[in-house]
């Protein structure tokens, strides 16, 4: 295998702050020597999550083997997924905002046509539901555990408590027209087409979608992880793989 010299699109931020707690853990272990430094193996999880390079493709440019690559991988994302907020401590910090946006995604998943559960009709692939919430500046606050892609959106939302959890704190949410009929808290565009709208729900609409146009913004920045943008692994480990990357949004500013 051919291997060339290769840049991330990250700053410092993040392996300073992954190399940190890999060293924490190998202190913690007791761990005497590893084929690659704390800092080495914080790069290669780096460039696994940003990139979505291949186990076999990081073990040629890193010179260690492919079981290697998967343990050093597979430890970095369990010590992140550790440290993602549960709902209390989103909740929290949701409580502090003066409205939250709710939106949902579908991370493409390689998947047979066999594995219906997987299958988006909406987005016409497999994939698996990934419920986010963002502040009102755009800024990513949560992740829910993923759900097979063929969950629709509102059932995902209910599935996780998101609705419920909104509602009880009064806390104002604002949503696309996939949530129709959700209720709570959670508001939502006016349905119908455009001619047949009133010029107030008209102006109702625009200025929802600017509002909502954050949420779009959160998911886009969740996928320029790219390994995101395809995911090749099963379906067990994808939520970890969303809460590390959810980790280092949080912690590890650009």
């Amino acid at each position: 295998m051919l291997v060339y010299p290769s840049g991330l699109d990250l700053s410092s931020c993040p392996l300073r702050f992954l190399s940190g707690l890999l060293s924490a853990r190998r202190r913690e272990r007791g761990t005497r020597w590893r084929r690659l430094p704390g800092d080495r193996q914080a790069l290669l999880v780096l460039a696994h999550l940003r990139c979505g390079h291949t186990s076999p493709q990081l073990a040629a440019g890193f010179g260690v083997g492919v079981a290697t690559v998967y343990r050093y991988v597979a430890e970095a994302v369990e010590i992140l997924a550790a440290l993602a907020p549960d709902p209390a401590a989103a909740n929290r910090t949701a409580a502090r905002k003066a409205f939250v946006i709710l939106d949902g995604t579908v991370l493409p998943l390689d998947r047979i046509a066999a594995d219906r559960p997987y299958y988006s009709g909406k987005h016409r692939k497999h994939g698996m539901n990934v419920q986010v919430l963002a502040d009102p500046h755009g800024w990513l606050l949560w992740a829910a555990p993923a759900l097979p892609g063929a969950v629709h959106d509102v059932r995902a939302a209910r599935t996780r408590g998101v609705i419920d959890a909104l509602a009880e704190a009064g806390m104002c949410c604002w949503a696309d027209q996939g949530y129709q009929g959700v209720g709570g808290t959670v508001h939502v565009p006016y349905r119908g087409r455009w001619e047949w709208l009133s010029a107030g729900q008209r102006a109702v609409n625009v200025s929802h979608a600017r509002i909502r146009a954050l949420g779009e913004q959160v998911v886009a920045t969740l996928k320029t992880w790219r390994l995101l943008r395809r995911l090749r692994c099963s379906t067990t480990r994808i939520t970890a793989l969303v809460q590390a990357v959810l980790t280092l949004h949080l912690n590890a500013s650009e």
